[in-house]
């Protein structure tokens, strides 16, 4: 399975990409909802996003509008993984399109958690 990771912060970009990979996903990582837009146009077969919400450029709920406008990529689970921690701004998360909220600072079994319960757990072949 393929993840694109996209946060403003390198450091939070490696720490969720290294925990998806952990579980088996193929990472690939962006800075901004932007440059995730354009990894998308190279390439939509991406199973999962995990957003920020606060970048520069284009943040995560601009790009999960955008996201929600392509046909081709509806298919694309959306989670937002971010400080934002208001019901409000949850409410417009998911109201947008996304399908989960994960509020950081979080453990790498409530990640995982979020996964399992989206039915996004790869499954890893036993040798």
């Amino acid at each position: 399975m393929r993840a694109l990771v996209i946060d403003d912060s390198r450091a939070m970009r490696r720490i969720v990409s290294r925990l998806l990979q952990d579980l088996g996903y193929t990472t690939d990582e962006a800075a901004d909802g932007s440059q995730a837009l354009a990894l998308l146009e190279a390439d939509s077969g991406y199973d999962l996003a995990c957003v920020d919400w606060n970048m520069p450029v284009m943040d995560g709920l601009a790009f999960v509008y955008a996201v929600r406008q392509r046909r081709e990529w509806r298919g694309i689970t959306l989670m937002m993984v971010t400080t934002e921690s208001e019901h409000g701004q949850i409410v417009r998360a998911l109201a947008a399109g996304a399908h989960e909220y994960l509020i950081k600072p979080f453990t790498p079994d409530a990640l995982k958690g979020k996964l399992e319960m989206l039915g996004l757990l790869p499954v890893k072949e036993i040798a």
